[in-house]
């Protein structure tokens, strides 16, 4: 299914639940995880969005990819396995201590750097495909 498309379109469609807290939110936070959301569309087509722990919008593609959290001063970009991928433009400025996750806060006014962001999602989908079991009898 893509960018959440679900068996029943009604009001626990993930992509659904994601337009309304973008625009419950209604403010920098609104349109900044509206920005993440239409870079990570746009990086991987193939995107699937959930919904998961009360609230969060998560985008998955044989693995998960990131979250998107927002709390009162920063929108929050995790990357599920953020410690494994290159990032030479140095977005990840949060969760750097840990083992496998890495994050990017962005605050009010600070800008995306649009290409650096894709070039994490793909490198984030390229490693969940590459380590995605295969199955027998099916060609990649």
């Amino acid at each position: 299914m893509k960018a959440g498309g679900s068996k029943d379109e009604g009001a626990d469609d993930p992509s659904r639940l994601i337009d309304a807290r973008i625009e419950q939110l209604a403010d920098w936070r609104g349109e900044t995880l509206a920005r993440v959301r239409a870079l990570i569309r746009q990086a991987e087509p193939d995107v699937v969005e959930e919904w998961k722990w009360r609230g969060v919008p998560v985008w998955s593609r044989a693995g998960m990819i990131c979250t998107g959290e927002t709390y009162k001063s920063v929108v929050k970009v995790t990357f599920a396995k953020g410690a494994a991928l290159a990032d030479p433009s140095g977005l990840f400025n949060a969760s750097l201590d840990g083992n496998t996750r890495r994050a990017i806060d962005v605050h009010e006014g600070e800008a995306i750097d649009d290409e650096a962001f894709k070039a994490l999602i793909r490198a984030a989908v390229a490693l969940n495909t590459a380590s995605a079991p295969k199955r027998p009898g099916k060609r990649a």
